[in-house]
């Protein structure tokens, strides 16, 4: 990306301090880039981004995106990653309205700033527009099929509403754009309360408890590394293909492999147990990530044990800080 004058490529990220945006805040400050995270902090947390307090080339802009935030930063900008929003469903069941307000709202104003300073923008969506999972691996040219009426359209419906917006601002107004569909990604900073697999294992572990795999464990979760997304949406951003492209891991991991995994990590005393599955076990989606290797030469690199490693080793130093 080319920066402005003398100055270093300026980066807005919404969503910033929430778990992926803030693995992103961190590596454009890596890549050269000086970095505006804004974010309300309604399910982003300041200890993700807290220490990039006394980085020169870090902002931190309290904001709700539902209102205009063109004028809140004078100056160029070269490229807008739009992530602010609700992912996990203890956040967006909460006030489905407020989800569809954000992802209306919010991606129109990220959409504007991005227009206003002739800057690149790039939406990070999801796998859930895909809706269920089905048998093969999910491609962007499924076109997905999703209840709007189910308990969950909200947070499906705005996904799908946000990549629709993103579109028409390119084919209207000739913006540049790209959208990322971010499969199931963890590592540090990820939220320990979400419900998935690896969190609670990771909990659990944390605790010295058990770690449950619900039913016979042969369910399979697709599970790409924090980092590795990152490097998905970065070389998003840095090429010229709008998208959508799959940013995700394509192994489909057994549930009780990645419990052995992070039992082995944990140490000796770690231990597996069998509980009853619950009544609806959602299928996992995994992707078809030829277009991201195609286009982008971008492929996760980051081994499931490596990646569980490194996260059940990040959590155990923050609960030593705390202790």
């Amino acid at each position: 990306m080319v920066g402005n004058g003398d100055l270093r490529p300026h980066a807005v990220v919404t969503g910033g301090a929430g778990f992926l945006g803030s693995h992103l805040c961190d590596a454009l400050l890596a890549s050269g880039h000086r970095v505006t995270c804004v974010d309300n902090f309604e399910t982003g947390r300041s200890a993700n981004v807290r220490h990039l307090a006394d980085e020169p080339e870090f902002a931190l802009l309290r904001r709700d995106l539902n209102d205009e935030l063109d004028g809140e930063l004078p100056g160029p900008v070269d490229v807008v990653f739009h992530l602010a929003a609700p992912a996990a469903p203890s956040d967006y069941l909460i006030d489905p309205v407020a989800t569809m307000r954000s992802a209306s709202a919010g991606t129109l104003n990220a959409l504007d700033l991005a227009r206003s300073r002739s800057a690149r923008f790039v939406l990070a969506s999801t796998s859930e527009v895909y809706g269920p999972a089905g048998d093969v691996p999910s491609r962007e040219d499924h076109v997905g099929q999703v209840d709007p009426a189910d308990g969950y359209g909200a947070y499906y419906e705005s996904r799908r509403f946000a990549e629709a917006l993103t579109t028409a601002y390119r084919t209207t107004y000739a913006l540049r754009t790209a959208i990322g569909r971010i499969f199931n990604t963890y590592g540090p900073r990820m939220r320990l309360d979400d419900g998935g697999v690896v969190s609670r294992f990771i909990r659990q572990a944390l605790a010295g408890a058990p770690l449950t795999v619900p039913g016979p464990g042969t369910q399979t979760r697709s599970l790409c590394y924090v980092d590795d997304a990152v490097a998905g949406m970065l070389a998003l951003a840095e090429g010229g293909y709008p998208g959508p492209v799959n940013i995700g891991s394509p192994e489909a991991v057994p549930v009780y492999t990645i419990a052995q995994e992070v039992a082995e990590i944990a140490g000796p005393a770690a231990e597996i147990v069998f509980v009853e599955p619950p009544t609806v076990d959602s299928r996992a989606r995994r992707p078809d990530i030829t277009l991201a290797a195609q286009l982008l030469d971008w492929r996760p690199r980051t081994s499931v044990h490596d990646g569980l490693a490194a996260t059940l080793a990040s959590f155990r130093r923050g609960k030593l800080r705390r202790a």
